[in-house]
C-alpha cells in the first residue's frame, strides 16, 4: 500500500481489494493516457486518473506483443501551477522501479534537489528522439505530506526583511562562487557558518527554534527525495475527492525563497492554514520538467 495515498483522499483504504478497486478505475477510465515505444517487444504507457481537478492516482506498465498490460508500479500525484524554479536537470531511473527522479542544483537552498519525474513519459520520449540534453528547464514542484501541523508566522520589519534579502541574495553568490572553486568565497561561507551558529546556540537558550528558523527545506529519511519543510503560507484552499469525499488542503508555501504546492489531508493537518502563518511538515516531493522547451 502506498504510503501517500491518504495525501490524496484515499485514508480509509486497508485492504488489496480496495487497493485494486481503484488502480481498476485508474487503469479503464484514465482522465490522461501516454503511451510510448522504448522497446520493439514493448509498449510503455502511463495512465492517470484525476479524482479531482488537481490529484489523482496513476499506473506505470506497459503492453507486450500480445496486448496484455503489465503493471509495474503506481504512485499518489498532485499537479501544480506554479513554477517553482528553472535550472539544469539530470534525470535517474529508479534501481527499485521503472520511474525516474530529477536532480538540480538550486543555489538558493545549497542542496541537490531531488524530485520523483510525474511526467516520465515525456523524457523517455526526448531520449528516444535523441531531443535530451542537460539545460535549464522550468520545473513545477508539488509535495505530498501525510501528516504536518500550522505554525504561527514570523515577524518583520521593512528594514529587516530588506536585509534579509540581501544577505540571501549575497549568499547565493558566494555559493556559486565556491562551485567554481573560489577559496576566498568557501572561506567567507565558512565564517558565516560559524556566525550563524553561535547565534544559534546565543538565541536558542531564550527562545523557541521556531522564532529562530524561519523556513527550513533539508533531506528527510531514507528516501533522496523526501523533504521536511518549513515555510510560509501565501494562499490555502480546499479540494475535494470525488470518490472518498474526503477534504484535500492545497497549500501554496515559500520556503527557502522556493514556491511549491503542498497537498496534505484535512485529517492529517494540525491547525488551520491561513496566510502569513507557516507550514509544518514532511513531504514527498514530485515535479514536472517542461521538456517542450528543449
Amino acid at each position: 500500500m502506498h504510503s501517500y495515498l491518504k495525501a490524496v483522499g484515499f485514508s480509509n483504504i486497508k485492504t488489496r481489494e480496495e487497493l485494486e478497486q481503484i488502480l481498476s478505475m485508474v487503469m479503464t477510465q484514465p482522465t490522461e493516457k501516454y503511451v510510448t515505444s522504448e522497446r520493439k517487444d514493448s509498449v510503455i504507457v502511463e495512465l492517470k486518473k484525476d479524482f479531482s481537478e488537481r490529484f489523482g492516482v496513476a499506473v506505470h506498465g506497459e503492453y507486450d506483443e500480445k496486448g496484455f498490460f503489465h503493471l509495474e508500479h503506481y504512485y499518489p500525484y498532485f499537479k501544480g501551477q506554479i513554477v517553482s524554479l528553472r535550472e539544469e536537470i539530470a534525470i535517474n531511473k529508479r534501481v527499485d522501479t521503472d520511474a525516474y527522479t530529477g536532480m538540480c542544483d538550486d543555489l538558493r537552498i545549497g542542496i541537490s534537489l531531488i524530485f520523483y519525474l510525474q511526467n516520465a513519459i515525456d523524457y523517455i520520449d526526448c531520449v528516444e528522439k535523441n531531443r535530451w540534453n542537460v539545460r535549464a528547464l522550468p520545473v513545477v514542484l508539488t509535495g505530498l505530506a501525510t501528516e504536518g501541523k500550522i505554525l504561527l508566522g514570523t515577524t518583520k520589519d521593512s528594514t529587516t526583511e530588506r536585509n534579509l534579502i540581501s544577505e540571501n541574495k549575497q549568499r547565493t553568490q558566494l555559493i556559486a562562487e565556491a562551485k567554481k572553486g573560489n577559496q576566498e568565497a568557501i572561506d567567507s561561507l565558512t565564517i558565516d557558518d560559524i556566525d550563524l551558529y553561535a547565534m544559534v546556540s546565543r538565541r536558542i537558550r531564550y527562545e523557541d527554534v521556531y522564532s529562530i528558523v524561519e523556513s527550513t527545506f533539508i533531506p528527510y529519511g531514507s528516501e533522496s527525495d523526501n523533504y521536511t519543510v518549513i515555510g510560509n503560507i501565501i494562499e490555502a484552499k480546499k479540494l475535494q475527492n470525488e470518490f472518498t469525499s474526503e477534504y484535500i488542503y492545497n497549500i501554496v508555501v515559500e520556503c527557502n525563497d522556493i514556491t511549491l504546492e503542498i497537498c496534505i489531508n484535512e485529517k492529517d493537518l494540525m491547525g488551520t492554514p491561513e496566510p502569513g502563518r507557516r507550514f509544518k511538515g514532511n513531504i514527498w516531493l514530485q515535479g514536472t520538467v517542461a521538456f517542450a522547451e528543449q
